[in-house]
């Protein structure tokens, strides 16, 4: 049940920031920053995709959870190491390590709630 719960949060977390990632000059402005202008859509629905997946994988297929949440993990490392390179610090990179870790908590849970461990 928490795995479950984990999974809900963090997707309609991606969806809402995905959106934003794709509309508000806040956004626009943070890429800029990271030298990444050119990756910003794809960042946007790579984030909108992941965040839906989980919340559909909830319903319809647990390894579809797992493939979401480990795309997003993976993301959120690269999110996690682009703003070191950019020096920003650990405590202003940690929501990204942090999303990376629950991510990867949510594919161990679904990973032994599918498999079995």
């Amino acid at each position: 049940m928490v795995y479950q719960g984990l999974a809900l949060i963090t997707g309609l977390s991606f969806i809402l920031y995905g959106m934003s990632c794709l509309t508000t000059q806040q956004m626009i402005t943070e890429f800029d920053r990271f030298n990444l202008s050119k990756c910003r859509i794809l960042v946007g629905y790579l984030q909108i995709m992941g965040g839906a997946g989980l919340l559909i994988g909830l319903f319809l297929n647990t390894t579809l959870v797992i493939f979401s949440a480990g795309g997003l993990s993976l993301l959120m490392f690269m999110g996690f190491i682009t703003r070191l390179y950019i020096k920003d610090g650990f405590i202003k990179s940690s929501p990204a390590f942090i999303f990376m870790l629950v991510n990867a908590i949510i594919v161990l849970g679904f990973w032994d709630i599918t498999v079995g461990i």
